[in-house]
């Protein structure tokens, strides 16, 4: 395995180093000037990033510039996308695999960079087709001869954040008719919710697990099984399964359809494969899916470009590891001023924070700067009337990402007091980014506002299926160009594995006291119990 240099290696750090005890500063009233607002934009696939309000200037772009060449980040990321093992920690028993989620979409080009793994994806993706296709004929119904209206995808982790946060984006496109629920907790309250909303009789159940096995995800299927049963279905005729070829859910008798996943495609990248591709064919209709793989596929393209200027996904990795790594902010918030997004930030939780919290190097060796940040945020304009007070005036200075569209999905907008409400949504985004960069002084210490908060604009005309796929495969290309800057393994998640283990211990403990009836299970006591033995 090569030893790629990490970011403290290059020689370009100590310059940056320097560069951070003296950031450009964005609060006199020249600073944000017209040539800078122009030059500070970036734009593919269908969306511009505007960073005019970033604490960088062009000394620092270059420094960056050069950071990516001599960590070789694009280069990487093309060996990724062409099939090198990129999912292992050098010396040390891990998963060794590839890193193919790019793939998934790489259908609209002659020349796949992977292409084995792109045909086993076109393979699905045709078993989709067909499937879609049953649905809408009428060849495949309930056996009643019902349509199936109404879809549960039982999932959890990657195979509900993401796909649940594409599908809540992309309502709009919705099929007429056609209805979406999600269960992932295994609290048996949010099965219990759903269940009560929909007609099983006419409802498909979408399970989706690579191994087969992921506790919360069979136990929920199992409540739905029972549920189908006790209303005289078959639970058989109404399951689906979304799986790993050979795992102990792929089995006919007991799914009416299989699709694979592959070992590939981590879960938290696994939106654009079948994890997320069954649900979204099902709400949206082929069409739209593949407008949706086709941005992803845009984007990714647009990751293997050299220069700063030109990608858009590279370009917004190294304003993230400026502001983390040398000016040393802990979080990052992602604001989208679009309600439609309302479940994006949290797939980008998982996504970017169990891709990079990582403390070890691909070597096995202790990290030696911090490694991946907080991700957190909430819709514009709710935000504005919880947390703003704390990013305009708090003493944690917050760089924000913001998300925001030019026109509404629906067009269902009306002129108020001379303006439209997208006119209103707009116009606070960018009065919130004005306001964080320039500040305000007043002589009431109570009212002034510090400013030289960083943060940035992602704007595109409207949230249609190519920008969401686009902006999908955007952040995920952040993420991963991020971790090979920190010389990290982004694509394991062995952090999750100890809670899973220790629950299971303490499933059996519980299972072992209510044997007793003189001594029923108490949980004060099973921790207790759980220390010793750990």
């Amino acid at each position: 395995m090569k030893k790629w240099l990490a970011l403290t290696d290059v020689s370009v750090y100590p310059k940056l180093v320097e560069l951070a005890g003296r950031p450009f500063d964005l609060r006199p009233r020249e600073a944000l000037n017209e040539d800078r607002m122009r030059r500070y934009c970036c734009s593919a696939a269908g969306i511009d990033l505007l960073y005019a309000t970033q604490r960088v200037n062009d000394e620092v772009l270059a420094c960056l510039q050069d950071l990516a060449d001599q960590g070789q980040l694009v280069e990487q990321f093309r060996l990724m996308r062409r099939g090198a093992i990129m999912n292992r920690i050098e010396g040390f028993p891990s998963e060794e695999r590839q890193v193919l989620h790019t793939a998934s979409r790489d259908f609209f080009t002659q020349h796949p960079a992977e292409p084995v793994a792109t045909e086993l994806a076109a393979r699905e993706l045709a078993k989709l087709k067909s499937f879609l296709e049953d649905l809408e004929t009428g060849r495949l119904t309930n056996v009643q001869g019902q349509p199936f209206d109404t879809m549960i995808q039982v999932g959890i982790g990657g195979s509900d954040l993401g796909p649940r946060s594409v599908y809540e984006a992309l309502r709009a496109f919705g099929q007429q008719g056609r209805k979406v629920y999600f269960i992932s907790n295994v609290d048996p309250d949010d099965a219990a919710a759903v269940l009560r909303r929909v007609n099983l009789a006419t409802t498909l159940v979408n399970v989706v697990s690579k191994s087969g096995t992921t506790l919360e995800t069979l136990t929920n299927e199992t409540l739905i099984r029972k549920a189908l049963a006790t209303r005289g279905l078959n639970p058989s005729l109404h399951c689906v399964a979304v799986t790993g070829e050979g795992s102990p859910m792929d089995n006919p008798e007991r799914y009416l359809r299989s699709f694979y996943m592959f070992d590939s495609i981590g879960g938290r990248y696994s939106a654009t494969s079948m994890v997320g591709a069954v649900m979204l064919g099902f709400a949206l209709g082929s069409k739209q899916v593949q407008e949706f793989l086709e941005g992803a596929s845009c984007m990714d393209a647009i990751a293997e470009e050299d220069e700063l200027g030109r990608n858009l996904p590279l370009l917004l990795a190294m304003l993230g590891v400026w502001n983390h790594s040398f000016l040393g902010y802990p979080t990052v918030a992602v604001l989208p001023y679009s309600q439609a997004l309302h479940r994006f930030t949290a797939h980008l939780q998982q996504c970017d924070m169990e891709s990079n919290g990582k403390s070890v190097t691909r070597q096995g060796e202790p990290v030696v700067l911090k490694t991946g940040p907080i991700i957190w945020g909430e819709p514009g304009t709710n935000g504005q009337h919880a947390f703003y007070q704390l990013l305009h005036q708090g003493t944690e200075i917050v760089p924000v990402e913001f998300i925001g569209f030019r026109y509404s999905q629906y067009g269902e907008d009306l002129e108020s007091d001379g303006s439209t409400s997208q006119q209103k949504l707009l116009a606070n985004l960018l009065a919130q980014s004005l306001a964080m960069a320039m500040g305000q002084e007043n002589e009431n210490p109570n009212r002034k506002f510090p400013g030289n908060r960083p943060n940035l604009i992602l704007l595109a005309d409207r949230l249609t299926p190519h920008v969401m796929g686009a902006l999908l495969s955007l952040y995920e290309a952040k993420i991963i160009f991020q971790g090979f800057c920190w010389n990290i393994n982004s694509f394991d998640q062995e952090g999750v594995q100890l809670g899973k283990v220790l629950a299971g211990r303490i499933l059996s403990l519980m299972a072992e006291k209510q044997k007793d009836v003189d001594k029923p299970f108490s949980p004060e006591k099973g921790l207790l119990e759980m220390t010793k033995l750990n």
